[in-house]
C-alpha cells in the first residue's frame, strides 16, 4: 500500500483539490486499492474547516466531491507515515523539507514534477483570484494526478 500526501498552505483550495482528483482517478484505474491518498495545509488555521466553496462548486462541476473533506496540518508524523509528501509551490516545498527528517527528505517533491506535459512547476493559489484560478488548479491537478498515476503504474510493474 503506498501512501501518497499533497500539502498546500492552509488545506483548503490546492491540496484537497489534487487530493479528490487523485481518489477519483485512482478509483478510475482500479488502484484505489493499492493507494492511499490524503492532505494537509502547512498551516493550521483552517483546521477542521471544509474546502473553500468556490474550490467545492469548480470541483463538482467537474465531477470531484470535495464536501467529506476537513482541513488538516501537516505534523511531524506524517514524514514517516506517507511514502510520497507532494507540494504545492516551491515555498511549501522549501518548508516541508526545513522540518522534514533527513532519513524522510527522499519523500518531499513538488507536485508539478509528475505533470509531464507541463511546463509549469507550481499550482499557484486561487484563493485571492476569480473562479478562472479555480479551474487552473484543476487542470494542473488532473495533469499532475495522470502523471503520478503513470509512475506508480511503472513502479508497480
Amino acid at each position: 500500500m503506498r501512501r501518497i500526501l499533497f500539502v498546500c498552505t492552509g488545506n483548503i483550495c490546492r491540496s484537497p483539490t489534487a487530493e479528490a482528483v487523485a481518489r477519483h482517478w485512482l478509483r478510475m484505474v482500479g488502484l484505489d486499492g493499492e493507494v492511499v491518498v490524503d492532505s494537509a495545509g502547512i498551516q493550521g488555521y483552517h483546521a477542521g474547516e471544509a474546502p473553500d466553496p468556490r474550490t467545492q462548486r469548480a470541483a463538482a462541476l467537474r465531477g470531484y466531491d470535495l464536501a467529506r473533506l476537513r482541513a488538516r496540518k501537516l505534523t511531524a508524523e506524517d514524514y514517516a507515515r506517507f511514502d510520497l509528501l507532494l507540494a504545492m509551490d516551491r515555498g511549501h516545498f522549501e518548508h516541508m523539507q526545513r522540518r522534514c527528517p533527513p532519513d524522510h527528505a527522499h519523500k518531499v517533491h513538488l507536485f508539478l514534477e509528475y505533470a509531464h506535459d507541463r511546463a509549469e512547476r507550481e499550482v499557484p493559489d486561487p484563493y485571492y483570484g476569480g473562479h478562472s484560478g479555480f479551474d487552473h488548479v484543476l487542470d494542473l491537478c488532473e495533469a499532475g494526478v495522470q502523471g503520478l498515476i503513470d509512475t506508480l503504474r511503472d513502479h508497480h510493474s
